[in-house]
C-alpha cells in the first residue's frame, strides 16, 4: 500500500525524523500567514514537479490562489483532494536516502548518497561510487554505527555524519518494524541555518502485512486502502468484492487497462509471464487479473461475466501454468457457464483456453462440447499467448 506523501512524513516524524513545516489543507481558505511556502499536490505518483504539481508562493494571497488552482485538477491521472504545504527552504545541498529489499541477495538494504534530489536509478548507473549500499540480515539488524559508515563512505563528517547517520538508521528501523517494501527520502536537505530535514518521502507497507499494523488507522490516521499507485476503478472494486464474496480460491485480484482483450490468468506466479506476452504479441489486454487456489464455479463464472461487462471486451484468454491446486474442470465450467448465460457461444468468446493439470481430462471434454479453443501443456504459455492475439485479431 502506497502512502501519500503527508502520511509517510507522519511515520517519519513518529521515528524522529526531522521535517519541514507544514499542514495538510483541502481548501484555499485554510492558509493562513505570509511565510514564503511551497505547496505540493498530494496524489499516488512520482513526477509532481514535471507535471505541474509542485508549486511555490511568496505571499499568502498567492499561496491561496495557486491552492484554489491545484485542488480539484487532475494531475497524472489522479483528481487533487488534498495539498501538502511547507515552508520554503533555503536549500545549501541535498542526500539520498531508503531501505528497501534486494531481490537477488534475498536481504534488506540500506542505501546513501550525498547526491540527492536525482533519479537515484540514473545515479547509480552513471556514477555507482556516488550511491553508498548495505544489505544486512534483519535477525542481526541495521546499528547506528552502520549508518554512520555509511555516511561518513559517503565523504561526510562531523555534525553532518552524526545527523545524517541518525536519519539514516531511524528510516532503517522504521523499514523494518513497519514491513515496508520501500522507505525513500529523497531529498534530505541541509539548509542555510544548518537544519537537516526530509524534504520528500515515499513509503510503501507491504500489503500482506497490514493486518499486523493496525496502529496506520489508530494512531496515524492512515486508512488501509488497495494496492496500487492509484485509487482503484469501480471496475477494480466490484472484483474485489467478487473475490471477498467467497473464500474458495483467488479469482478477482483485478487491475483495469484499456484493451479489447480479457484476461483470466494465474498459476504458480505465470500470471504476469502471461500478461508480458500477450503485449509481447502485439495484444492489448483490458485487464491482469490472477485467478488460483481452486475458485468455485460461481466464483469464476461472476469473475467472467465481470470481465465480459466491460465496454470494448470482445473476447477473453484463459492462460494458467500447470496447476495442481486449482481444477481445471471448475474453471472451464465457470467460464462456459459465463458466456452462455448472457447468451452468447463460448467458441466465439473464447480466445484460448490453456489451463493443464488436476482435473484436466474432465475441463478439455467441457471445452470441446462447446467448440472452445484449448491447449495442453505441450503448449507454452508464450504460444497460447500468441494464438490468443491472432485469435483476437482474426476476429
Amino acid at each position: 500500500m502506497r502512502l501519500y506523501e503527508y502520511e509517510a512524513k507522519r511515520l517519519l516524524a513518529a521515528y524522529g525524523i526531522p521535517l519541514p513545516q507544514g499542514q495538510v489543507i483541502s481548501s484555499p481558505e485554510e492558509i493562513a500567514g505570509d511565510a514564503r511556502r511551497v505547496l505540493k499536490v498530494q496524489v499516488l505518483s512520482g513526477g509532481r514537479m514535471k507535471a505541474g504539481g509542485v508549486k511555490f508562493a511568496d505571499t499568502e494571497a498567492e499561496a491561496r490562489a495557486i491552492a484554489a488552482d491545484l485542488l480539484g485538477r487532475t494531475i497524472l491521472n489522479h483528481k487533487v483532494e488534498k495539498l501538502l504545504v511547507e515552508e520554503r527552504l533555503q536549500v545549501e545541498q541535498e542526500f539520498f536516502a531508503a531501505a528497501t529489499h534486494n531481490l537477488a541477495q534475498k536481504q534488506p538494504v540500506v542505501l546513501f548518497s550525498a547526491a540527492g534530489g536525482v533519479d537515484i536509478e540514473t545515479l547509480a548507473k552513471e556514477r555507482p561510487e556516488a550511491v553508498v549500499s548495505r544489505a544486512y540480515n534483519p535477525r542481526v539488524g541495521f546499528h547506528d554505527f552502520h549508518a554512520r559508515q555509511m555516511v561518513g563512505k559517503a565523504g561526510l563528517s562531523g555534525r553532518p555524519l552524526m545527523q545524517l547517520g541518525a536519519i539514516l538508521h531511524r528510516l532503517a528501523t522504521l523499514f523494518q518494524r513497519m514491513d515496508a517494501t520501500i522507505a525513500e527520502i529523497n531529498p534530505i536537505v541541509q539548509t542555510a541555518d544548518g537544519r537537516f530535514l526530509a524534504a520528500d518521502a515515499h513509503i510503501d507497507i507491504e500489503d500482506d502485512a497490514l493486518s499486523r499494523h493496525a496502529e496506520l488507522q489508530e494512531k496515524y490516521g492512515i486508512p488501509k486502502r488497495e494496492a496500487g499507485a492509484r485509487p482503484p476503478t469501480p471496475f477494480e472494486l466490484a472484483a474485489a468484492a467478487i473475490d471477498a464474496s467467497d473464500h474458495r480460491g483467488v479469482a478477482g485480484r483485478m487491475i483495469e487497462f484499456d484493451g479489447q482483450l480479457g484476461l483470466l490468468i494465474g498459476g504458480g506466479g505465470a500470471s504476469l509471464t502471461v500478461f508480458d506476452a500477450i503485449r509481447k504479441h502485439g495484444g492489448k489486454p483490458a485487464n491482469y487479473c490472477e485467478i488460483g487456489g481452486n475458485p468455485s464455479v460461481r466464483k469464476v463464472q461472476r469473475l467472467v461475466a465481470h470481465l465480459l461487462s466491460k465496454p470494448g471486451v470482445e473476447k477473453i484468454a484463459v492462460i494458467m501454468n500447470v496447476v495442481s491446486n486449482t481444477r481445471v474442470d471448475l474453471v472451464a465450467r465457470g467460464v462456459i457457464k459465463a458466456i452462455v448465460e448472457r447468451g452468447e457461444k463460448p467458441a466465439e468468446k473464447i480466445a484460448i483456453f490453456r489451463i493443464p493439470g488436476s482435473y484436466e481430462g474432465d475441463g478439455f471434454m467441457i471445452l470441446k462440447k462447446y467448440g472452445v479453443t484449448y491447449c495442453d501443456r505441450t503448449v507454452s504459455i508464450d504460444e497460447a499467448a500468441r494464438r490468443a492475439v491472432a485469435a483476437f485479431a482474426a476476429a
